[in-house]
């Protein structure tokens, strides 16, 4: 997964700004700080806070062969058998010395299962990333396997796109009435990406590939409808010399809000709080 490098006053700012570019919240992220601001003559703060982040990458679940469980169990079985013979002389009780390894279940078990030495085992280490074969072609058609199938469960008639980039992939669906899967203010076409990604990129243990999914052109419509709101704020901070902080809006939002203004040089932006109330503050450049 590429790197994103941002600059803030601080370093919870510089954090926020890489956070808006990822599209992911704190939790699904990592950073590495480069640099980070200096205190100078009377309190004041002398350059700007650096770091880089990336989502972070998910560990692929290793799987167990059908013949190990199988193996496992039937120990399982010969050690249990062996220990009801043991105490059938001795009334039950153990001799003196002798160790059970027991693992307490979860509430509602019947009784503590005991374990064999194959369950003794260490976990076996998750996969590397370098390990991995999968290929953004075999992401895409996951994704777009799953998304067909969506389409049609939501009782829509729409048809389901792919383009590669590298390894950038976009999916868009195509057809008429289909703002159901869109919802209000797109928080239902956020659900529909998540589940996209889960039903491709974690199932197959991919790090690498950036997937957006986009319904009817929603999207883009959303991005030039920010974009003159976004500009129009800017006008009235500049005028007022005033700050403005936008309404709470997602990280996707968000980002287009960044994006927009980082070519106006007379404001800054900027994001503050904790999701879902998270929001941009357009300031004036020289505040």
């Amino acid at each position: 997964m590429q790197w994103v490098e941002t600059t803030g006053k601080t370093i919870d700012e510089a954090k926020g700004l890489a956070l808006d570019q990822l599209g992911v919240a704190e939790d699904d992220a990592e950073f590495e700080i480069i640099e980070e601001p200096r205190a100078g003559l009377f309190g004041r703060v002398k350059g700007e806070a650096r770091v880089r982040a990336r989502v972070r990458p998910t560990a692929v679940r290793p799987k167990v062969e059908r013949r190990d469980r199988r193996k496992g169990r039937e120990q399982g079985e010969h050690a249990a058998s062996g220990r009801g013979e043991a105490g059938q002389g001795s009334s039950g009780q153990r001799s003196a010395g002798q160790q059970t390894d027991t693992v307490r279940p979860p509430k509602g078990d019947a009784a503590p299962r005991q374990r064999t030495p194959q369950q003794r085992r260490e976990p076996a280490a998750p996969v590397s990333r370098e390990e991995s074969t999968v290929t953004a072609q075999q992401v895409g058609e996951e994704a777009k396997k799953f998304l067909t199938e969506l389409v049609t469960a939501f009782g829509l008639d729409g048809t389901v796109e792919l383009r590669e980039d590298g390894d950038d992939l976009e999916l868009t669906v195509s057809g008429a009435d289909l703002g159901l899967m869109v919802g209000p203010r797109g928080n239902t076409l956020s659900a529909v990406q998540d589940l996209t990604r889960v039903a491709s990129q974690r199932r197959l243990g991919d790090h690498d590939t950036r997937l957006r999914v986009d319904v009817g052109g929603y999207r883009e419509r959303r991005r030039e409808a920010l974009s003159r709101f976004a500009n129009q704020i800017a006008e009235q901070v500049i005028s007022s010399g005033e700050a403005r902080a936008l309404e709470p809006m997602s990280s996707a939002d968000r980002k287009v809000i960044h994006d927009v203004l980082s070519e106006n040089s007379n404001v800054v932006t900027r994001s503050e709080g904790d999701d879902p109330n998270r929001r941009v503050v357009i300031a004036p450049a020289n505040a």
